[in-house]
């Protein structure tokens, strides 16, 4: 069409308005080396980059999403599908926009082959008060809702491009000014977000970041550092032998078990569990049976066998009923889906090194599965239970049935000049600057396992502390130090205590930062600010504007 209305002009008429088109903001422009220079580069597909992608794309402004691999929507699309939030009514903007689509596809009668919505309504999904959203749902439709709205908004999107840690950010002072991935391409960009679970495109960029726990002493919170005390859901039975021969400590300890541990409320570097959020099913026919995984190793479950013995007999994960006869599996008691200890070298290690960490993670819950549903040593009653779930045939068919998306509960954590606590949290510290909210409890999976001053076998880490309302999540968070860096915007791995990320770190809390994340950016190219500079009381406005949920009257 532009051809066209260019065929009528002359020659001075054609270069005055390619000179226009050229100088409009939101349009690609090249570099001195003629490389493509893009307003927003937002490095991870995870559901706050794609979030914060689209909110570029409908200011106006050009965006590139750089993916790691081949999934895109993080946990959103990856298994999590009994979302986690509390107060629904703080989740605003593009993030509600999501699950209303969500709720759009299931009026489709097409997307119920395996169940009738009426069943699944008065039996399965959480009672709502707000019908014009769904936050229960199959990865696969999730998935559909994410690539819609790209096409929509006509993002693009580059696949299996991972930042090259040697090499991986190019800076002038304080501002990025591209990225190199390990196949040499260099992204280009005014303002950078850093959308991943891992916080690499941030660590970097020579931003201060943090991994594990701090002590309780660090913040004033009296749920950091290590907690036996609070030790209490998710734990072993009394009783249960931590040696490889039961009762037998020169057999050593069994696999994953520390000797001891710390005072409580001290520090360590130690990382909350890892897990798939499995999505399973009891349909028949969309069932694929658990099959013993290779490099299966069964110590690994002596834990579960001796717990069993000990008296365990409570529900070995938390199942979620999703439509069609799906679930969301996730963690429950003392041995289940958290692979407790192996994650620590997660955060930073590189790429082979977390690559060895999904695969293992992957070998032993896929090992449990099969091992509840078929071990001898697995009482009739639960083996019975386990043997009729399995994996669904329309789920992630290009992986084998199995997400593709690990459960990265934390990593690394930014430090900024504004750091978010369990006082934010409570509102016993109040903030200002909101650009979204939190609604969630404080809530740590377990981060250890130990032999106690009796000899037996016991979990630490787990934290599960609710009772506060809604709470805003500050603008500084979400920008890094102004000496480190002046055009990075970091909304999933932002500055939080390991406490207050607890709480903060939920699917549509990342998408409403990520959103707002980007309207920042584009707020910062429009006056060629710095991130740091950005008019707060403009960005609320704006936000605002857009549906986003700031503070609640």
């Amino acid at each position: 069409m532009l051809m066209k209305v260019l065929s009528f002009l002359h020659l001075p008429s054609f270069l005055l308005l390619l000179s226009f088109i050229v100088g409009l903001g939101g349009c690609n422009q090249k570099t001195e080396n003629h490389k493509e220079l893009y307003d927003v580069v937002i490095y991870g597909a995870t559901s706050a980059g794609v979030a914060a992608a689209v909110q570029v794309h409908r200011m106006g402004k050009t965006v590139v999403v750089v993916a790691q691999g081949k999934h895109i929507g993080g946990l959103t699309t990856g298994g999590l599908g009994q979302t986690d939030i509390g107060n629904k009514f703080v989740i605003g903007g593009i993030s509600k926009e999501f699950y209303a689509r969500i709720a759009k596809k299931y009026e489709n009668p097409e997307a119920w082959k395996w169940q009738r919505k009426e069943v699944y309504k008065s039996t399965g999904q959480r009672k709502e008060t707000d019908e014009s959203a769904m936050w229960t749902f199959e990865p696969k439709v999730a998935m559909e809702v994410i690539g819609d709205m790209i096409r929509e908004n006509e993002i693009s999107v580059v696949y299996d491009e991972r930042l090259d840690f040697s090499k991986g950010v190019q800076m002038e002072g304080s501002e990025i000014k591209y990225i190199v991935s390990e196949t040499g391409k260099k992204y280009y960009g005014r303002v950078f977000i850093d959308a991943t679970y891992e916080g690499d495109l941030m660590a970097l960029s020579g931003v201060s970041y943090t991994v594990g726990r701090e002590s309780g002493s660090q913040y004033g919170e009296d749920l950091n550092g290590v907690r036996i005390e609070q030790a209490i859901y998710h734990q072993f039975p009394d009783g249960v032998d931590p040696y490889v021969v039961a009762g037998d400590a020169a057999s050593g300890l069994l696999p994953g078990v520390n000797p001891g541990i710390n005072p409580e409320g001290t520090g360590d570097n130690k990382v909350q569990a890892y897990c798939f959020r499995m999505c399973l099913t009891n349909v028949p026919g969309n069932r694929v049976p658990f099959e013993k995984p290779e490099g299966y190793n069964e110590i690994e479950y002596e834990m579960l066998f001796r717990s069993i013995d000990a008296g365990f007999k409570k529900q070995f994960f938390i199942m979620s009923a999703m439509p069609n006869g799906k679930t969301d599996s996730n963690n429950y008691g003392p041995l289940s889906s958290d692979y407790i200890g192996r994650n620590y070298q997660y955060p930073d290690g590189d790429y082979k090194k977390r690559a060895e960490i999904i695969r293992e993670h992957e070998i032993y819950q896929k090992g449990l599965m099969w091992t509840l549903a078929n071990h001898p040593r697995i009482p009739d009653d639960i083996r019975n239970e386990f043997s009729q779930w399995g994996l669904p045939k329309d789920e992630f068919i290009d992986n084998g049935h199995w997400t593709p998306q690990l459960y990265i509960r934390e990593a690394r954590r930014m430090i900024s000049n504004f750091v978010m606590t369990q006082l934010h949290c409570t509102q016993d510290s109040i903030v200002t600057q909101s650009v979204g909210m939190g609604a969630y409890t404080m809530d740590s999976h377990n981060v250890q396992r130990h032999v106690n001053i009796n000899g037996h076998l016991k979990n630490e880490g787990d934290v599960e502390v609710g009772g506060f309302g809604p709470y805003p999540i500050s603008y500084k968070a979400i920008v890094p130090k102004r000496d480190q860096c002046t055009n990075l915007l970091v909304p999933v791995c932002l500055s939080a205590s390991h406490i207050g990320f607890g709480s903060i770190r939920m699917e549509p809390v990342f998408m409403v930062l990520g959103q707002s994340a980007a309207t920042a950016a584009c707020m910062a190219i429009d006056e060629n600010d710095v991130v740091q500079d950005v008019d707060y009381e403009v960005l609320k406005a704006r936000l605002i504007a857009d549906k986003q949920i700031l503070f609640i009257e």
